[in-house]
């Protein structure tokens, strides 16, 4: 006997913040719930464009907690009534200083909030019918986590991997190596033909940054260490 289609997602990307984050809005086709990953601001705009495409806000997801993810979570949630979940503990720091990064970075809107549910690496969340997948990729930030869609091929990955770069470890409590380390152990066993929202940029898939990447390509993690990248996208 066939099996029945895995239930089938939907995603659009609106870019917030001056810093053009990647705010990823993913939905369930079959009962039209959505969740916003990552709303770091321009929170009135996220809101018309699910509301135009007849969706109904679930859930708010965040990624880590820089200003430009995590700054207009707050407001979501107040303007929706949803839970906000994520990001793992450990950037509990980050999101408690929200307030004074919004007013150094002219965010003045951004507010300090506590998760409704912190997440852990191999924690699942429900979209709907949909099953999303957790993993704790800390480097970037301690308490980074990436979404992933089994069935659709599809991972929200906010600034661990980007196209032909990964995330900045110049921050407090980063870590290049661990960031390294977590795009190989987590990310890479995923699959080649996994299609990824960074953060900030362009759509690209595991196979092809491991094709092309300079700083973790299967080449490049062969050859001698790389420097970490002195700048990116975030």
């Amino acid at each position: 006997m066939s099996q029945p289609p895995a239930p089938a997602i939907g995603v659009f990307v609106t870019q917030v913040t001056p810093l053009q984050q990647n705010c990823t809005t993913v939905w369930c086709a079959a009962t039209k719930k959505a969740a916003v990953i990552d709303p770091g601001g321009n929170v009135d705009a996220v809101l018309a464009e699910v509301a135009r495409r007849g969706l109904t806000l679930d859930q708010i997801w965040l990624t880590h907690g820089h200003l430009d993810h995590a700054g207009g979570a707050a407001e979501m949630r107040d303007k929706s009534g949803v839970e906000i979940v994520g990001p793992h503990e450990d950037d509990l720091f980050w999101i408690a200083d929200l307030e004074e990064h919004g007013r150094r970075w002219g965010l003045p809107d951004a507010r300090t909030f506590s998760p409704d549910r912190w997440l852990a690496d191999g924690d699942e969340l429900r979209l709907g019918d949909t099953r999303w997948e957790v993993y704790h990729t800390p480097g970037h930030t301690p308490g980074h986590v990436i979404f992933f869609n089994r069935a659709s091929r599809f991972a929200q990955v906010g600034d661990v991997l980007f196209r032909g770069s990964v995330g900045r470890t110049d921050f407090p409590r980063s870590d290049h190596q661990a960031l390294l380390d977590a795009i190989v152990a987590k990310l890479w066993p995923l699959g080649d033909d996994v299609t990824f929202v960074p953060g900030h940029g362009p759509v690209s898939t595991f196979g092809e940054e491991r094709r092309s990447n300079p700083f973790v390509s299967d080449a490049a993690l062969r050859s001698a260490p790389r420097a970490r990248p002195a700048s990116g996208p975030a």
